[in-house]
């Protein structure tokens, strides 16, 4: 057997095994509706802020326009803002008369060991502890809009037994470069943390998104608090983890509740996967290796094969169409044509190298930056 066919057969295996043997993380586990909410426990949101000027009003609003029960209020982290984030959530909430249910909270200077999102996160939950502990914490981002029905729908589903529920909120997907990225940023999310999977009792992998997860209090004391995760750049799946070892977590997509990020070309996309995708890896320079490999045989191995002659030929085209069937349903999620199913192995090669280049600012010192602060891992 030549090298393009062997090459080629590896492939075709590698997505036969994927499409039907990891979860079915292809197929998007769009959110259904919750059962009916039974009691409605205090939940505190803590919402971690850092120059959040353009989305930080919308935000608060959909957070106090939501159609809950029971006690819900909200705490704020202005996290060294220099655009007036605190004031703008101050002014959005008193437009809607409920100001008294927004503290705007200033976080102290950045510890040793922490990053700087949770440090910032666990001053909220010192604050929203101090009126007696609520039943739940609502840890959610900045730049999220939540439709008025969310927060009851994650109340009723932890009410069903679990300790973490979270939502893999819709990303902003309109500018060419969004339309290009954003559904594969998805899709290799599920593919590393197939949400079935994540749900499941019986199965170790564990994963969250960190833009809205309903966390039990008793849960988070259990695991020690935020700082069992302290360091964590990718704080979501640190702390989803540590929930599972002894809890039960539930993971879903949703139409409803979005992100107002905007990324408007690509190079805020890079940066976006730069900044974190070697803390993903651990910071393992074998696993970095392992992983260009994995992503070039999967993704790009096809189309260097094509060429290598008729069997090799067709097996690779099988691969790709294989690779391509998978893609489809996260483009349509997106309201994207499917049409960019075809260009994955481009999209790959784009999301390989920003993995690299994170890689490379790690080595240099420079990993982890967000808005203008590099994470303490990353310090020289």
């Amino acid at each position: 057997m030549t090298a393009g066919r062997f090459v080629a057969l590896l492939v075709l295996l590698i997505w036969s095994y994927l499409l039907l043997g990891r979860g079915l993380f292809w197929l998007p586990r769009i959110v259904k509706a919750a059962p009916a909410l039974k009691a409605s426990p205090r939940i505190v949101a803590v919402v971690p802020a850092r120059d959040e000027a353009a989305t930080i009003g919308a935000a608060v609003t959909s957070l106090l326009k939501q159609e809950y029960a029971g006690e819900f209020s909200i705490v704020l982290v202005d996290d060294h803002s220099s655009d007036g984030t605190g004031r703008i959530a101050h002014e959005a909430a008193a437009a809607l008369g409920l100001a008294n249910r927004l503290r705007v909270v200033a976080a102290p200077p950045l510890a040793d060991g922490w990053s700087g999102k949770l440090w910032a996160m666990a001053a909220g939950v010192r604050t929203a502890d101090e009126g007696g502990a609520p039943d739940a914490y609502l840890f959610t981002d900045a730049d999220i809009a939540h439709h008025p029905r969310n927060l009851s729908e994650l109340a009723a589903r932890l009410e069903t037994g679990y300790d973490l529920v979270s939502l893999m909120v819709k990303l902003h997907c309109r500018s060419l470069a969004e339309r290009f990225m954003i559904p594969a940023f998805v899709y290799f999310f599920a593919m590393l943390y197939p949400f079935a999977w994540a749900s499941d009792p019986r199965k170790r992998l564990a994963a969250a998104a960190g833009g809205c997860m309903l966390l039990r209090r008793t849960a988070f004391e259990r695991i020690g608090g935020l700082e069992s995760v302290k360091g964590e750049l990718i704080d979501d799946c640190a702390l989803a983890r540590a929930v599972k070892r002894g809890g039960r977590i539930w993971l879903g997509l949703t139409h409803d509740t979005v992100s107002l990020r905007e990324y408007p070309d690509l190079a805020s996309i890079w940066n976006m996967i730069a900044r974190t995708a070697y803390a993903q890896l651990n910071y393992s320079v074998l696993i970095l290796i392992a992983t260009v490999l994995g992503l070039g045989i999967t993704f790009l191995s096809p189309i260097v094969v094509l060429p290598s002659g008729r069997l090799a030929t067709a097996l690779a085209i099988g691969a790709w169409l294989v690779m391509s069937v998978t893609y489809a349903p996260m483009l349509r999620f997106y309201g994207v044509s499917i049409v960019y199913a075809p260009l994955l192995p481009a999209v790959a090669a784009v999301y390989l190298a920003a993995t690299v280049a994170s890689a490379w600012r790690h080595w240099r010192g420079r990993g982890g930056v967000w808005k203008g602060r590099v994470s303490w891992q990353s310090r020289p």
